[in-house]
């Protein structure tokens, strides 16, 4: 009897730890990318229990249930419901809800957090909207953001704005998964030639000023590219891009996940020869590599490697008798930039049990610049001779970025503290090169430059400089009321450099420092509404080769350099909301802001075509930023984005001598300010044809005044593009109509401020196709 129940008892004890080992477990991901879904609610439906992802997309139930019905969801996610089998290992993916405004994000203060609890104006670009889009460059995709204009110069050179006009000032910074791709003080504009497309996961762009976060040259915005992460299902990809201009593309991509490591490697090689614009021929070859180690669900270790080099022909402008008449001929066919650049990271990310979060990430960064500029060429109107530079500008970098976030009870409040240190050696040096300038019949415009002589004798400028850029920052986020939740940030900043000048053969130290601070607040209206409101200053120090660049006059103190060059200084007020309506059907968003600067420095271009640096009294940036999103039925999608915007000189002195006749432009627009610009696509998906999409974008850009003194202005552009896509059992065909009209235009047209200065021209492509073809393989749930 006792042997009995011994027995009895045994078997209950096997059953019942057999059945904790036939819990529920598995992982949650991305339909479209594969990569795990952190944070995404699994409940069972009739039991009333649930759970959340890991960081690695992982769930595990160890209770038994029969045969249990999985209710998935996540923020930015159509929700799904799988019927599964007691102890089944599953693997669950979610389709983004594109249209909603509800996303997750991680640029407003470098950890997720819902978009509608982050004061400030955020965007996302989504992996659906990137890889329907299939960019052979950035300003494709970018462009699709409501308050932003990526510029094409061609052959991925561009020109941004975002709260300001068309510029290549550093006052954007960008950024690849939270660190910046330069340092501070180096020239950060071209950095997004560096950038490998195929190999981004999403786009997040904060507008207007986020110092307090990240720190300086993230005033007009701070752009943030994040890299694919290792898959939850084995992934390979590869695939090709071509158009009848000569550009051709391969590009590959792979990953997994193999117990705790994960994988993922993508990177593409481009040329063009030949092109629509003579003497534009390029090369590319990028690959990002990212690995990962979860020693458990709460700690990973990630390294990232990328690599790009980049070698391209560089046409620069026209003037108005070649664009007008479609001759896309350069006036130059030695004008050419050359880029290599590396950047690694590690980093220790912890989870804690209370939902806090630290993480530290070691970098380096190795990149070298040399060019011989279109835009170096100055030529005074009638002259048969003219002047151009080579320059080169290197440098590398090791650095540290630690932040720790930690939660409270107290007004379910947040603390966020980090610091940042990079040393930057760098060094630059340009010479002038000797032009002969073959006019045309008119004596009026160059039809062609010719090296005459490379003078290394003669510099523009030559040094080495130790750059030590060190921050410290906190943001403090409480709910002061219910649903009314309050953000507060201050952040110190401190640029120092120790240089070499060789041309006054000077050496020394210079170093700027400020501090920012932030506040801002988000009320929830409830059933998908909700306000914003935000103060912040911004700071923008100058760039070096401004800084040590030979003045083409001296200034009247005597100085030959930019020594006197102040920081630029913004102040942004700004509110906005949010709102879903009809069911969720439509989604708009809005931001009214006012952005006041001092000291923005500002490029004077003189009558032969070269640029004197002056720092602005006082500017204005006003405008409204407006998205909507409506998807009626799955069939159909239509998103219509955009702004309109002064950018107004309010005190900028041009000159003080009594020859000029215009001494400030007090009250004058900036230039390359259009007052509207708007980005509209219709997408359809048909139910009859599966997996077909096509769809049609509308890009508008009003008319602007092309010189300070706002003599003249350049008509603006409307251009349409449009997308068709298939895919097949893995296999996609797909085809992208650029300038489907075939109008003519100019990406960028700007005019110096004498009478008799010339428009030039950066000339858009023609109607372009782009055809391609992309294999997928996903391997098995």
């Amino acid at each position: 009897m006792n042997l009995k129940i011994v027995l009895q008892a045994l078997l209950l004890y096997v059953c019942a730890h057999a059945a904790v080992a036939q819990g529920i477990e598995g992982s949650v991901f991305d339909t479209q990318t594969k990569e795990p879904i952190p944070g995404a609610s699994v409940q069972i439906v009739s039991a009333n229990v649930g759970t959340t992802t890991d960081n690695n997309g992982h769930f595990a139930f160890k209770s038994p249930v029969s045969n249990a019905l999985l209710r998935i969801s996540s923020v930015g996610f159509s929700a799904k419901e799988v019927q599964i089998e007691n102890g089944k290992n599953i693997k669950v993916g979610l389709d983004a809800a594109t249209e909603n405004l509800q996303s997750v994000v991680v640029t407003g203060n470098r950890e997720a957090t819902l978009r509608t609890e982050s004061p400030i104006a955020i965007s996302k670009l989504t992996p659906r909207m990137i890889d329907e889009a299939k960019p052979t460059a950035m300003y494709e995709i970018m462009n699709k953001v409501p308050g932003v204009m990526m510029v094409n110069l061609g052959n991925e050179q561009h020109s941004m704005a975002i709260r300001q006009p068309f510029t290549t000032n550093a006052y954007f910074l960008y950024m690849e998964d939270g660190v910046p791709i330069r340092p501070m003080g180096v020239f950060n504009h071209n950095s997004v030639l560096e950038f490998n497309q195929f190999a981004i996961s999403s786009v997040e762009v904060v507008k207007g000023p986020v110092s307090s976060i990240y720190g300086p040259e993230a005033v007009g915005g701070a752009i943030n590219f994040i890299t694919q992460r290792p898959t939850i299902l084995p992934t390979a990809k590869i695939g090709i891009q071509a158009d009848q201009w000569g550009y051709k593309r391969i590009q590959y991509g792979a990953g997994g996940m193999i117990g705790k490591f994960g994988v993922y490697v993508g990177g593409f090689v481009a040329n063009q020869r030949d092109a629509w614009m003579k003497s534009t021929d390029y090369d590319k070859n990028a690959i990002n590599a990212r690995l990962e180690y979860h020693f458990n669900p709460s700690t990973r270790l990630i390294y990232t490697l990328a690599y790009s080099k980049y070698d391209s022909q560089t046409s620069g402008s026209v003037d108005s008798l070649a664009f007008y008449s479609r001759q896309y001929v350069s006036t130059t066919d030695f004008t050419y930039r050359k880029v290599s650049s590396l950047r690694s990271r590690l980093t220790l990310e912890k989870d804690w049990k209370n939902g806090s979060q630290t993480f530290v990430t070691a970098f380096a960064r190795k990149n070298e610049h040399g060019q011989n500029p279109n835009y170096g060429i100055r030529w005074t109107s009638g002259q048969t001779t003219a002047k151009g530079e080579i320059n080169s500008s290197d440098f590398k970098s090791i650095g540290i970025l630690a932040q720790h976030s930690q939660k409270f009870n107290f007004l379910s409040s947040k603390l966020i503290t980090g610091a940042v240190f990079d040393f930057s050696p760098s060094n630059y040096w340009s010479y002038q090169v000797d032009l002969a300038a073959q006019l045309r019949p008119d004596g009026k415009s160059v039809e062609k430059y010719t090296i005459v002589k490379e003078r290394p004798d003669i510099q523009n400028a030559n040094y080495d400089a130790d750059i030590k850029n060190t921050a410290a920052y906190a943001q403090y986020d409480f709910e002061i009321l219910p649903k009314l939740r309050v953000s507060a940030g201050l952040r110190y900043d401190r640029m120092s450099f120790t240089y070499t000048n060789f041309l006054d053969s000077t050496s020394g130290s210079k170093s700027y420092s400020k501090v920012t601070p932030k506040i801002g607040a988000t009320y929830d209206l409830g059933k998908g509404k909700g306000i914003y409101a935000n103060y912040s200053r911004g700071f923008s120090p100058p760039g070096l080769t401004s800084v040590f660049r030979k003045r083409t006059v001296p200034a009247d103190n005597g100085d030959l350099f930019y020594y006197n060059l102040k920081p630029a200084e913004f102040n942004n007020a700004e509110i906005g909301g949010w709102a879903s309506v009809l069911d969720n059907k439509i989604y708009i968003d809005l931001a009214f802001y006012q952005m006041n600067g001092r000291n923005e420095l500002l490029n004077v271009r003189l009558p032969d075509n070269s640029y004197d640096y002056q720092s602005a009294g006082k500017t204005l940036h006003r405008g409204v930023e407006f998205g909507v999103t409506y998807k009626p039925t799955k069939e159909f999608f239509f998103r219509f984005g955009g702004t309109t915007a002064i950018h107004r000189y309010e005190e900028f002195t041009l000159s003080n001598r009594e020859s000029d006749a215009v001494k400030n432009v007090n009250g004058k627009d900036m230039p390359s300010s259009p007052r509207w610009l708007w980005n509209t696509e219709f997408s359809y998906y048909p139910k009859w044809f599966k997996n077909f999409r096509s769809s049609v974008e509308w890009q508008h850009v009003a008319s602007y005044f092309q010189n300070q003194v706002n003599s003249v202005k350049y008509e603006g552009y409307d251009v349409l593009n449009m997308r068709l896509g298939y895919n097949w059992k893995g296999i996609e065909l797909f085809t992208n109509v650029l300038n489907l009209t075939d109008v003519l235009y100019a990406t960028n047209a700007t005019r110096g401020n004498n009478a008799t200065d010339r428009t030039t021209y950066n000339a858009a492509a023609p109607r372009t196709f782009v055809f391609g073809v992309q294999y997928t393989f996903t391997g098995k749930k």
